[in-house]
């Protein structure tokens, strides 16, 4: 069945903002015909690490969580710890990583949670419909408890599964620490042992007894046949000696990320928004961004969470390379078939929408419906 896709452009008027365009684009697509009457809603989006500008501003979180309320939903903001080191690698590097980008309750006029805890490790588990890679996803609480789920995404090219947008958004950026663990990785946590002080604080939250000391060497060791892959142990260590080896196959990688965005969209209403906007060629977790490899098309809304992200791949394909970025310097300044592909390669894009036809989420079939 095809789905609609609403878009509507980046140019303004003088009396006219994107934050108003917004506003009428969503109302268009029908996210005002949910029932959010005491409803707690989540908005779904990347707060960005800090130094990285790429990221969506607060401003556009606003409009939608201003919607929320004049239904009479409880919104809130929220994403979940990520499994590498950086600012939001615990809850409260992460909520302090939000405000220094400019989220708070008044830019945004509602509150921020860190889905999956302070330590990465308050989780639920959903039933993946049709799941081949996974029979469960492993969902920070604070997502899984919601409502009704508003994706709202900086549509990018990604290193890992060559493109970042609401199925991303969804399925990796709600997935709680095991959850991303088992996203990424076919294997166990590892040890830098450079890194390692031999502290010992990991070993008392590994369920698995599979961490185990070196007397001699004053230095931790992961026992391969116990690690459950957990990664409770990598969210402990101060040091960021443990770390997990992304050695998970691109095309089942992102088959991975489809079944997780998949337990979220069935089981509760749903809405999705995107940005096809300063699109880098790289995720927004990176504390830089690159140059945006193609110019500002414009903002997509829509039900359908592989509608729109196909729609914003076929848009961003037709659009001409800026001079200079990565992408135009990887092809030669020749424009290749696929930028994205050609922009970090050895990505399986693809298997998203592979994946979702195959598991019953639908394939992508869009009608685009202009707004002004």
């Amino acid at each position: 069945m095809t789905s609609k896709v609403y878009f509507t452009d980046m140019r303004t008027k003088p009396d006219q903002s994107l934050m108003t365009k917004l506003d009428k684009l969503i109302r268009a697509a029908g996210i005002d015909q949910i029932d959010m009457e005491k409803k707690f809603v989540a908005i779904k989006m990347h707060f960005g690490e800090y130094g990285n500008l790429s990221f969506l501003r607060p401003n556009y979180a606003k409009v939608v969580a201003d919607i929320v309320k004049e239904k009479g939903g409880m919104p809130y903001l929220v994403d979940c710890n990520t499994l590498y080191p950086g600012m939001r690698k615990n809850g409260i590097g992460h909520i302090a990583n939000a405000e220094m980008n400019g989220f708070n309750s008044t830019t945004t006029g509602c509150n921020v949670f860190i889905g999956d805890g302070i330590k990465g490790t308050d989780d639920v588990e959903i039933p993946i419909i049709n799941g081949e890679y996974c029979q469960t996803a492993k969902i920070g609480r604070a997502v899984a408890d919601c409502d009704i789920i508003i994706s709202l995404s900086h549509f990018k090219g990604h290193e890992v599964t060559g493109i970042g947008g609401a199925l991303k958004n969804l399925g990796m950026g709600c997935a709680s620490r095991r959850g991303k663990m088992e996203l990424h990785s076919s294997g166990i946590a590892h040890i830098h042992e450079d890194k390692c002080k031999g502290c010992r604080r990991c070993e008392k939250h590994c369920g698995q007894s599979a961490l185990k000391f070196d007397d001699k060497a004053k230095k931790m060791a992961v026992d391969g046949n116990l690690c459950a892959g957990c990664g409770r142990c990598i969210a402990m260590c101060p040091y960021d000696a443990l770390y997990a080896e992304y050695d998970e196959k691109a095309e089942i990688i992102n088959g991975k990320i489809v079944e997780y965005a998949k337990s979220l969209v069935d089981s509760r209403p749903n809405f999705h928004i995107s940005f096809l906007s300063d699109v880098s060629p790289q995720c927004d977790c990176h504390s830089s961004n690159d140059s945006p490899i193609i110019p500002n098309v414009g903002i997509y809304a829509s039900f359908d969470p592989v509608a729109i992200d196909l729609a914003c791949v076929e848009e961003a394909q037709r659009q001409p390379m800026l001079p200079g970025t990565m992408l135009y310097c990887n092809c030669g300044g020749k424009k290749p078939n696929d930028i994205f592909g050609v922009t970090n390669k050895n990505t399986a894009w693809q298997a998203h929408f592979e994946h979702a036809k195959k598991i019953g989420m639908g394939d992508g079939s869009y009608e685009i419906v202009s707004i002004d």
